[in-house]
């Protein structure tokens, strides 16, 4: 299941490494040292050490940050989404899931994120391709103009659904459908969120 990381340890430290940088290397401009052993280290690590720190720490906080739900609810294209999942009223996948503890603040990344072996960065070449799409196409639109364009980039895979809700646990085969479907919902044949099984995953567009 999903876990919450806080970026603030990870901002702190890529801001203090940064601004040790900017000292050692300012240091070094005004005070224009002889060029010995120590300085070299110090140089070292004023250019080089730290900036690879900041850039490593950094690059983990914008990661995290970009798996909160808030952060995939902040395009306008997608606030009704962010709305659906937060309803307590809405019968929709994302809304049971959302209200779902195991899930946490990373409920919309948990869903729709790819768990093959390069699953990471397959999500987050796909977010980027959003982002992209986002600026190019959907800035200017009002939301109902921009509703049908707004599509998933691959079908929802059912693989998604049975890392939690396995195939083998007898709970889901003493389901008269779950057991004479086995065969097709395990090759993706049938979809977990088809018409007449667990659709829609949001009451939006559905």
């Amino acid at each position: 299941m999903a876990t919450s990381i806080s970026t603030e340890p990870y901002v702190l430290v890529a801001v203090g490494a940064a601004a040790l940088s900017a000292l050692l290397i300012l240091w070094h401009l005004i005070r224009q040292p002889a060029l010995t052993r120590w300085t070299k280290v110090l140089l070292l690590f004023g250019i080089g050490l730290l900036p690879l720190v900041t850039a490593g720490t950094g690059n983990v906080a914008g990661y995290e940050a970009t798996k909160a739900r808030t952060f995939c609810g902040s395009c306008h294209v997608m606030t009704p989404y962010l709305d659906d999942a937060l309803s307590p009223i809405s019968r929709s996948l994302a809304s049971r899931h959302n209200f779902n503890e195991q899930f946490g603040p990373e409920s919309c990344y948990v869903c729709h994120a790819d768990y093959g072996m390069f699953g990471t960065i397959t999500t987050k070449m796909g977010g980027m391709r959003h982002v992209y799409l986002y600026l190019t196409e959907f800035h200017s639109l009002p939301f109902e103009e921009a509703l049908p364009k707004i599509k998933i980039s691959k079908p929802f895979q059912n693989a998604t659904c049975m890392r939690c809700h396995s195939t083998d646990l007898a709970s889901w085969r003493n389901v008269g459908d779950h057991a004479s479907m086995a065969d097709e919902v395990r090759a993706g044949e049938v979809s977990c969120i088809s018409e007449g099984c667990h659709a829609p995953a949001h009451e939006v567009g559905r």
